[in-house]
């Protein structure tokens, strides 16, 4: 029977070239729909590392003309002093320009040995930056007064990034390159999802603010009690505003910072979503087409079939098998390109990404053409076989 169903499909191969070509096409597009779902539903399946909830973000902008190296670390630990001694705040550190679900992003490479590793996010981080954002050391320690008086500048490191330097063995007390110079890691932490909940926390390396300089700062992230209300703000903003070398400040909350961030990471997603939808409905609206057609050009082979004895129910399968024989021709060849891109590793992505998202394409492809078969099929198991004949 299945040979004779290849026979039927190749007689008509000028036809059926154009429906296995649209479902191709179908199947890449819902392939490449399913890499970005089932990549954001793996990292949104991750933690986020930190707790962003009464966080908030002061930006500002400073122009201080203090050139003494000991006056302006006390003039910036007086700003944090102020700011902590706020009964609304619970801590406050002094970050860079990339702070969590913001747009900005500061990424070099690190060296160890002969293994080198591209795209680390760099960040400028103060003693309490862990304490601000609840983050979790697992390694070692955070950054503290200890460290003032290092020689060599102490650095601390994500999960990932250790594994991908060290493996298993020791990472506290390396020395590690980068921007041409040594930084030695004194602690590691867990991994922070800093661009939302959809995108991978990726490598991260933390390097201690320089409340001596100017460098590395223009924002300052404040975790404050529960109660902290818009009037709090207002005190906030005045306490900054204050300082007749601040401007141009502006407070974020990190939950707003990351509805926004999300927001964006899904654009890409609801394009594609909104392409295979129409092409969903195209390949649908074919499928009808063509097996209308079908039935109707081949009401003298049905009712032929009919009169010698086939049943309805084998008039339907007969039509459901084509399509689904069409359906795996088309699969056959896009599953063919869809395995190069883990092979190739062309999005840099885990293979358990793509080969996820090509078994879920399958299933899709076949489960659409099942269903648009279905209704033509049981129309034709009803064409009885004395008007098909005579029609003929």
């Amino acid at each position: 029977m299945i040979k004779h169903l290849f026979k039927l499909i190749w007689n008509k191969k000028k036809q059926n070239f154009l429906l296995i070509t649209e479902i191709l096409v179908s199947f890449m597009v819902i392939f490449a729909v399913f890499i970005l779902v089932v990549n954001y539903y793996q990292h949104y399946k991750q933690p986020m590392g930190f707790e962003y909830d009464h966080v908030w973000v002061v930006n500002y902008q400073s122009d201080v003309k203090i050139k003494d190296k000991d006056s302006l670390d006390v003039y910036y630990k007086t700003i944090l002093s102020n700011i902590k001694a706020m009964p609304q705040v619970q801590e406050v550190s002094f970050a860079s320009s990339n702070v969590p679900f913001s747009a900005n992003t500061h990424m070099n490479n690190v060296d160890y040995k002969k293994v080198h590793v591209n795209r680390v996010n760099y960040y400028t981080a103060g003693d309490a930056y862990d304490k601000v954002l609840n983050m979790k050391v697992t390694e070692g320690r955070w950054f503290g007064k200890q460290d003032d008086a290092a020689t060599v500048k102490p650095v601390i490191i994500n999960r990932t990034l250790r594994q991908q330097l060290f493996g298993n063995g020791k990472a506290l007390g390396e020395k590690v390159g980068g921007n041409d110079s040594k930084r030695i890691i004194v602690g590691v932490v867990e991994d922070v999802k800093a661009k939302g909940d959809y995108q991978e926390a990726g490598l991260a390396m933390y390097e201690r603010i320089d409340t001596s300089s100017n460098d590395g700062r223009g924002r300052i992230l404040v975790k404050v009690n529960a109660n902290a209300d818009a009037a709090f703000e207002s005190r906030l903003y005045k306490l900054m505003a204050s300082n007749s070398n601040n401007s141009g400040i502006e407070i974020e909350h990190l939950t707003d910072k990351r509805k926004t961030i999300n927001n964006t990471t899904l654009i890409p997603m609801i394009i594609l979503l909104v392409v295979a939808c129409f092409l969903i409905i195209n390949v649908a609206l074919g499928l009808f087409g063509v097996l209308w057609y079908n039935i109707n050009k081949r009401k003298g082979e049905i009712g032929l079939r009919r009169a010698i004895g086939a049943s309805g129910d084998s008039v339907s399968w007969q039509l459901v098998t084509e399509s689904m024989i069409l359906a795996t021709l088309a699969l056959f060849i896009g599953i063919f390109f869809a395995v190069q891109f883990p092979l190739l590793n062309v999005f840099d992505l885990p293979a358990s990404v793509y080969l996820t998202a090509i078994l879920l394409s399958v299933m899709f492809i076949y489960l659409l053409v099942l269903i648009c078969s279905l209704y033509p099929g049981k129309q034709a198991s009803a064409i009885l076989p004395a008007i098909a004949l005579h029609e003929e």
